[in-house]
């Protein structure tokens, strides 16, 4: 999905107070967010997401009910417009500063301390979009890289499977890095609640170790991310296994955008070369 198509569903569901043409286009991954006056509505990529944005919604009441701070939905259940689930949000004010690695702890406190979901969570799949995401890529990956990454996802899925975490199991925000906390003029909320799960919080605690070596997040945002939460993950003897098994994602979450996008594919091809000659220094680029 391009941003002109999606901008033809957005016109479509006629819910923004102004043209479809006029909206902010904010991001276009799965979904392509556009903002408009004081809404924000999401475009999914395909009708596969549909239970996917259900569950975020269901998730942002949750979370709205239980006091902890996350953006709001301005509908209660998502749409299904031309094949394409549709979701509208309250948009946040503007920020009043960036994101910090301490408001991201701050917030997956609250998160960790949250008691079981009255409705079913599924466990963190991180693995689970990986043959969907190569798929898409299609022919603009070499055959060879991605049946590389179908063995290393089939490995760390099993590897994965075999951890004893160091916290308790439960619910965990499942993208936790800064771009996903806005910080208003009330103080840090959470955004993009579509991988909320229950699984091991370590999860949660992970992303940021690779944040760090792979981003080039500076050692003292770290350092202030370990320090608010009261723990460093690094220190757990799973950490390498979670860690690997996220990059895999990483890969082949970046492959989907090579058709059509030839930075995507170059930034690909930086990846999988770094896995395959085992480099943890290389440095990715955010995309």
């Amino acid at each position: 999905m391009d941003e002109t198509r999606a901008r033809h569903v957005l016109a479509a569901v006629e819910v923004l107070p102004s043209p479809a043409r006029d909206a902010r286009l904010l991001a276009l991954g799965e979904n392509a967010v556009f903002a408009a006056g004081d809404l924000v509505v999401k475009v999914g990529r395909d009708a596969g997401l549909l239970e996917r944005a259900r569950r975020e919604l269901d998730i942002a009441g949750w979370l709205a009910e239980a006091g902890v701070p996350a953006v709001r939905a301005a509908e209660p259940a998502p749409r299904l417009v031309e094949g394409h689930p549709v979701t509208v949000w309250h948009r946040i004010p503007d920020p009043v500063r960036p994101a910090e690695s301490r408001d991201l702890a701050e917030l997956l406190l609250l998160v960790h301390a949250l008691p079981p979901a009255p409705f079913a969570l599924p466990p963190r799949t991180l693995l689970g979009d990986v043959e969907r995401w190569l798929r898409l890529a299609g022919d603009a990956i070499a055959p060879s890289d991605a049946a590389y990454l179908r063995a290393r996802r089939d490995g760390f899925a099993a590897a994965v499977a075999e951890l004893t975490p160091h916290l308790a199991p439960g619910s965990i925000h499942g993208d936790a890095l800064p771009r996903n906390v806005h910080v208003g003029p009330d103080g840090p909320v959470l955004v993009d609640l579509e991988t909320f799960s229950v699984d091991l919080r370590e999860h949660d605690l992970v992303v940021m170790t690779l944040a760090r070596d792979r981003y080039g997040l500076p050692a003292e945002a770290y350092d202030s991310f370990t320090k608010a939460y009261g723990w460093d993950v690094r220190e757990w003897e799973g950490c390498s296994v979670l860690r690997g098994a996220r990059e895999t994602a990483s890969c082949a979450w970046v492959a989907q955008h090579a058709p059509s996008r030839p930075k995507a594919l170059a930034e690909f091809r930086r990846r999988v070369a770094s896995l395959r000659a085992g480099d943890k220094a290389v440095r990715w680029c955010p995309f």
